[in-house]
């Protein structure tokens, strides 16, 4: 299995944050560079959880959550958010969403709201298909995943 891991290592993602409400109102979220879109039509997207994180209950039990894309200047949340534990949002800067009133971080490139359309086991993670209900798009340059690392993408320009 270590070559497969350092294989996966080798292919460059994007980074987000998922965030969703838990059943007693708390504030629940993960990093996750496994997340991409899977149809057009009914818009759909992937996003990949491992059973380990602390949120994955929370997950498991929410009808609706809302992935926030990362900018190159989200590298702290990131690390923040991939760790295990602790109150990830205190100075984070996330605020509830105007549109479903979950966390959502207002300078992210986008945010997708989407309702819980499905959830598939995926070995040591649980992949959960979304559907989505709501976008919001900003520019900037994009967070990368490569290498264990995290990286920028110079902007492109484009609005």
């Amino acid at each position: 299995m270590g070559d497969f891991r350092e294989a996966m290592k080798r292919f460059a993602s994007g980074v987000t944050i998922v965030t969703t409400i838990d059943d007693s109102g708390a504030w629940k979220g993960f990093t996750a560079s496994a997340f991409c879109s899977l149809s057009l039509d009914p818009p759909l997207i992937l996003v990949c959880q491992a059973r380990t994180s602390s949120s994955h209950d929370a997950f498991m039990e929410c009808d609706r959550f809302l992935v926030n894309i990362l900018g190159s200047r989200h590298e702290e949340l990131a690390l923040r958010f991939a760790a295990s534990g602790g109150d990830k949002f205190s100075g984070s800067g996330f605020e509830p969403s105007q549109v479903n009133g979950l966390p959502a971080l207002p300078d992210a490139l986008a945010t997708l709201g989407c309702g819980m359309h499905d959830r598939h086991d995926g070995g040591d993670h649980v992949i959960y298909v979304g559907s989505v209900y709501s976008c919001r798009v900003r520019s900037g340059a994009p967070m990368l995943h490569f290498d264990s690392r995290f990286h920028s993408l110079a902007e492109s320009g484009r609005n």
